[in-house]
C-alpha cells in the first residue's frame, strides 16, 4: 500500500473560456473527493487543480496503490427468522449469506446483537480496499459525469479507439488524450474512448517537443512549462497576466493602469496557455466618443484591456494578451490595432448618427416597441412610469421635482431606439445621459436618465441625485407591480425579469436615502397607474415579497435573525427608519433588562391573543393589587417619555426608557392573576396589558428577542 502522488490530465479541444475556471475546479474536486471517500487518498490530501484552454488536470498528494482493508458489519435478519428451533440456518439465511459470498460454514461465526426489541444476526467481515486502477476509474467517471458543462457536444470517436458498440461520445469538447500517473507508473484507466498514458501536448505553436512526455506525477507542471510552453495552472497563469498588465501599464507611464475587470481577466486567462502582454494604440480622434462605448467594444468584442490615466480617463492605448511570444511582436501589435480600428469606427459612426435626432423626437417611436404582450408597449410603460414619478416627486420635493422627474421619465427609455444601444444594450441609460446633454438638457435630467436603472447589481451605486432616485423608484415599481399583477413571479433560481434585483433596488433607495415614503402607498400607487382590470390583486403578495427581500438583505449585512425578525415582522411602513430601528433593537438587546422584558412581552402577546374584545381604557379605581398599581404608576412615568422619543425618531432612547419597566412587570406577573373571576377586574387588567404591549412594540416586536 505504497503512497505516491497522482496526476490525471484530460487533453481536449479548446474549452469554453467563460466556463473553464469552474470546469477545472469541479474536475479536481470531484475526482479527489472520490479518491478520499474510497480510502485511496487521505482526507487532508493536498489537491492542485490545473486548467488551460486545452486541458483539465488534477494533482493529488499521497494516493495509495491500494486502500486499507476495512472491517464491515452487515445486519442479516432477526435470529428468529435466520435460525430454526434447533439452531440450524434457515434457507433464507443461507440465501442471504450466499449473496454476500459466504456459505453455511459462516453460520457459526455470526454475531448476535440486540436490534431494537429483537435479537438479530450480524455478519462481520473484512472488505478489501480498492486498488488504484479500480478506484481511479470510478473517480474519473464521477468527475466527468459531474462536470458543470454549459453545453454538451456529441462527436465521433477517433478511429481505432472506439469502445465496442460505440461510435460517438458526449462531452463539453472532443477529447484527444488522457494521462494518469501514480508516481512514475501509468494507471490503466480509460475515459471518453481514450486509454491512459503519460504523453500530452503542449502549446500549438511554441512547444519545444510534441508530444510532451510526463516522466512522473510531480513533474507535470514543470515539464509542460519547459517542453510544452504551457502554464498549466489557471491561478498561476492569471497571476502572470495581472503582473504583466501592471508592468506594461507602468512602462507606458503617466500613472496609467489597466481597467479593473475580474471577469475579463478570468476569460482571457482561459484563452491563452502562455500569456504575453503587448501595448497597442488607436487614433486619438476616437476619444471623442464616450469612453464607455470604446471600453465596452474593446472588452466585449476583442478581450482587450483599455488603459486609463491617473484620473480614470480612457487613453488611446490598450493592452493585448497574446498567446504567442515572437521575437518581433510588431506584426501581432499591428494586427490587433487593425482589428480594433473598425470596431471603434463603428462606435464613432453610431454616436455621430444618434446625435442627429433628439431624445424627444424618439418618444413617439416607443409606442411601436412591445414591452410585454400583456402589459403593452414601451410607450405605454413610459406613461405609467411618468405618473408614478410625478407623484413621488411631488411628495418629496413639490412641483419642481415632480416636473423634473416627469421630463426624465419621459425620455429615459428613448435611447433604446438609438444605434449605439442597439449594438451595445449594456449602454442603455448611459447613452441617454450623453444624448440628453447634447440636446441641451440640464445635468439633473441627464444624470437621472443615466441613473434610472441603478442599482443595476448588488453593491452598485445609487442614483446621484433626487431626480434620478425618483425615476429609478418609479421604473422599478412599475416593473414589480406589472409582473406581480399578471402572475409573472420568480421561481427558484429563475427570475427572468430580475424582480428580486428590482425589489432590492427599491429597498436600498428607501433605506439608504431615508426617504419619507410609505411602502404600502407606493405599491398602491403602482397598481393605480394600470388600466382597471389589467392586473390581478397582488398588493399583499408584492409587499410580502419586498419585506422578504428586506429581511434577507439585512441578515447579509450582519444583523441576527432575531433582530431582523423583531423589526421586519412589524412590516414597517417607512423603510427609511429600519436601520435606526435595528440599531435600537441591538442596543436594547444588550441591556440586562432585555431578556426578562422580551419574555414578558411574549407572554403578554399570548395572553392577548386568547382574549377577545380587549379594550385599552384602564380604570385606576379597579387596580386592586399593589403590583398592578405599581405597574400602572411606572407606565404613567415611563411610557410618555418613551413615546416622545419614538415620535422624535430616537428609537434607541425610546427602548432604553422602557427598560425601567422590568421590575414592575416581573412583580405584576408574580403577584397578579390576570384572568380574575371578576369580569371587570379581568377586563381592566387586560386593558393594562394592552397598553403595555402597544408601548413596548412601537419600535419592534420585542417578543422575537425572547429565547
Amino acid at each position: 500500500m505504497s503512497a505516491q502522488n497522482l496526476l490525471v490530465e484530460l487533453f481536449v479541444e479548446e474549452l469554453p473560456p467563460k466556463a473553464l475556471k469552474k470546469l477545472g475546479e469541479a474536475f479536481a474536486t470531484v475526482l479527489a473527493n472520490s479518491l478520499k471517500a474510497q480510502g485511496l487518498a487521505p482526507a487532508d490530501a493536498t489537491v492542485t487543480a490545473y486548467a488551460s484552454p486545452r486541458r483539465l488536470g488534477v494533482h493529488v498528494v499521497g494516493v495509495l496503490s491500494k486502500a486499507a482493508d476495512k472491517p464491515v458489519s452487515q445486519k442479516l435478519m432477526p435470529v428468529a427468522v435466520g435460525l430454526d428451533a434447533n439452531g440450524q440456518p434457515t434457507p433464507a439465511l443461507l440465501k442471504r449469506l450466499s449473496a454476500l459470498g459466504a456459505d453455511a460454514s459462516a453460520v457459526a461465526g455470526l454475531r448476535r446483537a440486540q436490534d431494537g426489541k429483537a435479537e438479530a444476526l450480524f455478519f462481520d467481515n473484512i472488505a478489501p480496499g480498492a486498488e488504484i486502477a479500480v478506484g481511479l476509474q470510478r473517480a474519473l467517471d464521477e468527475a466527468i459525469t459531474q462536470l458543470p458543462i454549459p453545453k454538451v457536444m456529441t462527436y465521433q470517436l477517433e478511429s481505432g479507439c472506439a469502445l465496442p458498440g460505440w461510435d460517438s461520445v458526449q462531452f463539453v469538447r472532443p477529447a484527444h488524450g488522457l494521462v494518469a500517473l501514480h508516481g512514475t507508473e501509468v494507471v490503466p484507466v480509460s475515459a471518453l474512448g481514450l486509454q491512459a498514458g503519460q504523453a500530452t501536448h503542449g502549446h500549438r505553436f511554441e512547444a519545444r517537443v510534441d508530444p510532451v512526455v510526463i516522466p512522473n506525477a510531480d513533474a507535470y507542471a514543470a515539464t509542460l512549462a519547459s517542453d510544452g510552453a504551457v502554464i498549466a495552472s489557471f491561478a498561476e497563469r492569471r497571476a502572470d497576466i495581472a503582473r504583466q498588465l501592471a508592468a506594461k501599464a507602468a512602462e507606458v507611464g503617466g500613472g496609467c493602469r489597466p481597467i479593473d475587470d475580474d471577469a475579463l481577466l478570468d476569460e482571457v486567462t482561459a484563452l491563452v496557455e502562455r500569456p504575453n502582454v503587448l501595448v497597442c494604440e488607436f487614433e486619438k480622434q476616437f476619444l471623442d466618443v464616450p469612453q464607455e462605448c470604446l471600453i465596452l467594444t474593446m472588452k466585449a468584442n476583442q478581450k482587450y484591456f483599455p488603459l486609463l490615466d491617473a484620473q480614470g480617463r480612457l487613453t488611446h492605448r490598450f493592452l493585448v494578451v497574446s498567446n504567442i511570444s515572437p521575437a518581433d511582436a510588431s506584426a501581432v501589435i499591428g494586427g490587433n490595432e487593425r482589428v480594433v480600428r473598425p470596431r471603434l469606427a463603428d462606435a464613432k459612426f453610431f454616436f455621430d448618427q444618434d446625435r442627429k435626432k433628439t431624445l424627444a423626437s424618439r418618444v413617439e417611436g416607443l409606442g411601436k416597441v412591445v414591452y410585454h404582450n400583456q402589459l403593452g408597449t414601451q410607450g405605454e410603460r413610459v406613461e405609467r412610469v411618468r405618473v408614478i414619478a410625478r407623484a413621488i416627486g411631488r411628495q418629496l420635493g413639490g412641483d419642481v421635482l415632480a416636473e423634473q422627474a416627469d421630463t426624465a421619465a419621459r425620455l429615459a427609455k428613448t435611447d433604446l431606439l438609438t444605434d449605439m444601444v442597439g449594438e451595445f444594450p449594456e449602454l442603455q441609460g448611459i447613452m441617454g445621459g450623453y444624448y440628453a446633454r447634447h440636446d441641451g438638457l440640464s445635468e439633473d435630467i441627464a444624470f437621472a436618465i443615466e441613473d434610472h436603472y441603478k442599482p443595476r447589481f448588488a453593491g452598485d451605486a445609487l442614483p446621484r441625485n433626487l431626480v434620478g432616485t425618483v425615476v429609478a423608484l418609479a421604473d422599478k415599481l412599475e416593473t414589480l407591480v406589472g409582473m406581480f399583477g399578471i402572475g409573472n413571479l420568480p421561481t427558484g433560481d429563475k427570475d427572468p425579469f430580475a424582480l428580486r434585483r428590482h425589489a432590492l433596488g427599491v429597498i436600498r433607495m428607501l433605506t439608504e436615502q431615508d426617504l419619507a415614503l410609505a411602502l404600502n402607498k407606493l405599491v398602491n400607487l403602482g397598481f393605480e397607474v394600470f388600466l382597471k382590470g389589467k392586473l390581478g390583486d397582488a398588493h399583499a403578495d408584492l409587499e410580502t415579497f419586498i419585506y422578504e427581500r428586506l429581511a434577507g438583505s439585512l441578515k447579509e449585512q450582519g444583523y441576527s435573525a432575531a433582530e431582523v425578525d423583531a423589526v421586519v415582522s412589524m412590516r414597517p411602513v417607512s423603510l427609511g427608519s429600519v436601520p435606526r430601528q435595528l440599531h435600537a433593537v441591538r442596543t436594547f438587546a444588550s441591556l440586562p433588562e432585555a431578556p426578562a422584558l422580551a419574555a414578558a412581552n411574549k407572554r403578554i402577546g399570548n395572553i392577548l391573543k386568547k382574549s377577545d374584545g380587549v379594550g385599552d381604557a384602564v380604570s385606576e379605581a379597579l387596580l386592586k393589587e399593589p403590583a398592578e398599581r405599581a405597574l400602572f404608576a411606572a407606565m404613567q412615568a415611563t411610557v410618555p417619555a418613551a413615546d416622545a422619543k419614538f415620535e422624535a425618531g430616537d428609537f434607541t432612547a425610546s427602548l432604553q426608557a422602557l427598560a425601567a419597566l422590568r421590575t414592575p412587570v416581573d412583580a405584576f406577573f408574580d403577584g397578579v392573576m390576570v384572568n380574575a373571576d371578576d369580569p371587570a377586574l379581568k377586563a381592566n387588567r387586560l386593558a393594562l396589558l394592552q397598553q403595555l404591549h402597544r408601548a413596548m412594540n412601537r419600535v419592534a416586536d420585542l417578543s422575537r428577542l425572547a429565547a
